[in-house]
C-alpha cells in the first residue's frame, strides 16, 4: 500500500529525531524541536557538530516539504509530538484527541458563520494543535490568532508547528492566569487543564477562587477566558465530565448564570477515552451582555462512538439543523 503524505512526513520526522536524539542524548521532544527547526529553515543549525550536521543534511535531502498540504503537516507533526509525549510523565503534556479537536473546529465554524474576520485565543495552547486545527477549519475567514502557554518546551513546539503550517499566531509565554496584553477576542477555545492552581495570591483576584484551600485552575480559566472575550463573543471549552458536579460547582453555576449563556453541552463518547474518570465534554458559552440572550433550548448532545459513521452522520445533521436555527435566532428568547 502506498503511504499517505501524513505517514511519510511523520516517518521522516521520527527518523530524523532518532538521529539527533542518539547523538545528543536528549529527550524525544527536545530533538523534535531541533528537527522542526531544520525542516522550517531547510538548513542545519550552525552550532551542530560536523558528524551530526552531515547526517541531518542527508536526511533533509530526502524530504520534499513543499509537496505537503497544511493539514498533512499538522497531522504529521501531531503524530511525532504524541510519540514524544508518551515518554513524558507530566499531566499537562497531553494533547487534545484529533476527533475532539476537529469537533471544536466544527463548532467554531458554526458560531462564527457570516463573520469575515475572527479574533481567536487559546490561553492554554500547548503545542498549538487545537488552535491550528480550528484555524484550518475557519479557512473562509481572516483569523487573527493568539496563544498563551507557560511550558517552555510546549510553546517552542507550538511556535514551530505554527511556522511549518504557515500560520500567523502571536504567542504569550506566561502563566495564563496572569493578565495578558490582549484586547478581548471573538472566540476563545481551550482544552482546560484540570487540577488545583498553586498561586493562592493570584487566585484571590478571581470571583471563582476557593473559599478555603487551593482554587481549581479549570474554574479560574473559565473566568479568565471570559475576561478576554468580547460581549456576545463565544467560548468553546473541552471540560472534564465532572465540572458541574464537583465540590465548588455551585459557585461556578451562579457565576456562569451571571456572565454567560450556555449555548451547548456535548458529551463525548466513552470510547474516546481510556477510562471513565478521563471522560470529557465540550461546553459552548456566549459571553452575556447587551443584546445577547440564552437559547430557549441549548444544544444538548450525547455523541455516539466516532467509529459509528451512520450515527455520527445522523447527529451531525441534527446539530447542523440546530445551528442554522440558532444563527437565525429562531431558538432565542428575543424572538
Amino acid at each position: 500500500m502506498e503511504k499517505s503524505n501524513v505517514e511519510m512526513l511523520y516517518e521522516w520526522l521520527d527518523q530524523t529525531v532518532e538521529i539527533i536524539q542518539k547523538h545528543e542524548e536528549e529527550s524525544y521532544l527536545d530533538s523534535l524541536t531541533t528537527t522542526m527547526e531544520v525542516l522550517f529553515y531547510q538548513d542545519v543549525p550552525k552550532a551542530m557538530d560536523d558528524i551530526l550536521s552531515y547526517k541531518v543534511q542527508n536526511a533533509l535531502k530526502e524530504v520534499d516539504f513543499g509537496g505537503y498540504k497544511v493539514e498533512d503537516i499538522r497531522k504529521g507533526i501531531q503524530l511525532a509530538i504524541l510519540k514524544g509525549m508518551k515518554d513524558s510523565t507530566q499531566q499537562q503534556h497531553l494533547m487534545t484527541p484529533e476527533t475532539v479537536a476537529l469537533l471544536v473546529g466544527y463548532f467554531a465554524e458554526k458560531i462564527t458563520v457570516g463573520k469575515k474576520k475572527v479574533s481567536l485565543f487559546d490561553p492554554v495552547s500547548g503545542t498549538a494543535n487545537l488552535l491550528t486545527t480550528v484555524m484550518n477549519q475557519l479557512d473562509r475567514q481572516v483569523v487573527e490568532a493568539y496563544a498563551g502557554e507557560v511550558d517552555p518546551t510546549l510553546i517552542q513546539l507550538g511556535m514551530l508547528n505554527a511556522n511549518l503550517q504557515q500560520k500567523e499566531i502571536e504567542f504569550f509565554h506566561q502563566d495564563s492566569l496572569r493578565p495578558f496584553l490582549l484586547d478581548p477576542v471573538d472566540l476563545v477555545v481551550a482544552d482546560l487543564p484540570v487540577g488545583y492552581y498553586p498561586d493562592d495570591i493570584r487566585a484571590n483576584d478571581f470571583e471563582l477562587k476557593a473559599d478555603e484551600g487551593h482554587s481549581y485552575s479549570h474554574h479560574l480559566f473559565i473566568e479568565q477566558a471570559l475576561n478576554y472575550t468580547n460581549t456576545g463573543g463565544y467560548l468553546i471549552f473541552v471540560i472534564p465530565d465532572f465540572l458541574f458536579n464537583s465540590d465548588q460547582s455551585d459557585k461556578l453555576h451562579s457565576f456562569m448564570q451571571q456572565y454567560a449563556h450556555i449555548v451547548g453541552v456535548v458529551r463525548l463518547p466513552e470510547s474516546a477515552f481510556k477510562s471513565e474518570k478521563n471522560m470529557k465534554s465540550i461546553l459552548i458559552l456566549q459571553k452575556a451582555g447587551e443584546g445577547t440572550s440564552a437559547p430557549k433550548q441549548p444544544l444538548l448532545v450525547q455523541m455516539p462512538s466516532f467509529k459509528n459513521t451512520a450515527a455520527m452522520s445522523d447527529i451531525l445533521e441534527q446539530m447542523n439543523t440546530w445551528f442554522s436555527k440558532y444563527n437565525n435566532r429562531e431558538l432565542n428568547n428575543d424572538e
